[in-house]
């Protein structure tokens, strides 16, 4: 028996990798994250699966969840939008099935801030301009951010920014942010990517914020801020360039 943690993608219920789609199609049990789960991929649960949503379930529940399973031998996917990787609260669940000796495994998704990307049409590293990004959040009713994490001092490095959770407190984004990219810094604000509903917003750090309250978005949207979201004169990349010796391995 083991738990298997997929990432659902963002949205789309198209994004889910081929291994994710195959492994929740096999699975007896399913615990998914609510609506934050496509609902068509439960669709490709077996006619018989058992399916828990877990969007009011704590951790102690949603582990119990897992150990029933385990006593009946039966394989659990365990899904999670986007990619398990970041922001997915799986962390403490490994530790409570290390604890009771349940084995895992992680199936990887399309993460939220790729799928925001695509939709920009925009590669987030650009040469010469940005070739970093930093995923981050604030902290404002969740669990605080460690030292040296907040936005100030994240945005000294002038790296792109990538925002989860944050729309709600977009003024604040937007102060912290000002003295270190500058008002004209382009933005932009993607709400369900990939979904049918998926809306984009662009400004700049001058006029996001009031875009985002006038759309009324509060939740689901990820925040872009860098100077690779404007780049349109910038060196090609190494890469692909005619100078580049193909022969060295």
């Amino acid at each position: 028996m083991t738990v298997y943690f997929i990432g659902a993608g963002p949205g789309a219920a198209d994004l889910i990798t081929v291994r994710g789609a195959r492994t929740l199609a096999a699975a007896p049990v399913c615990l998914y994250a609510g609506s934050l789960v496509p609902r068509e991929l439960l669709a490709e649960c077996p006619a018989d699966a058992r399916l828990v949503d877990t969007s009011q379930l704590n951790l102690d529940e949603i582990v119990a969840e897992c150990v029933r399973a385990h006593e009946a031998g039966q394989d659990v996917a365990r899904l999670h939008s986007g990619d398990p990787s970041i922001f997915s609260a799986v962390a403490e669940q490994m530790r409570r099935l290390d604890a009771e000796g349940i084995p895992y495994e992680v199936v990887p998704g399309v993460p939220a801030f790729a799928a925001a990307a695509a939709a920009l049409k925009r590669e987030l590293t650009v040469p010469t301009v940005g070739q970093t990004v930093i995923l981050t959040r604030i902290a404002q009713q969740a669990t605080p951010m460690p030292p040296g994490e907040d936005l100030a001092t994240l945005g000294r490095s002038g790296a792109l920014l990538v925002l989860h959770l944050a729309t709600r407190y977009v003024d604040r984004v937007v102060d912290e942010l000002l003295p270190h990219y500058g008002a004209e810094c382009p933005v932009a604000v993607v709400a369900m990517a990939s979904r049918p509903d998926e809306l984009i917003l662009r400004g700049t750090l001058a006029d996001i914020a009031g875009r985002v309250k006038e759309a009324g978005l509060v939740r689901t949207a990820v925040i872009v801020v860098g100077r690779t979201l404007g780049a349109e004169q910038f060196r090609d990349s190494h890469l692909y360039s005619p100078e580049r010796d193909r022969h060295v391995c």
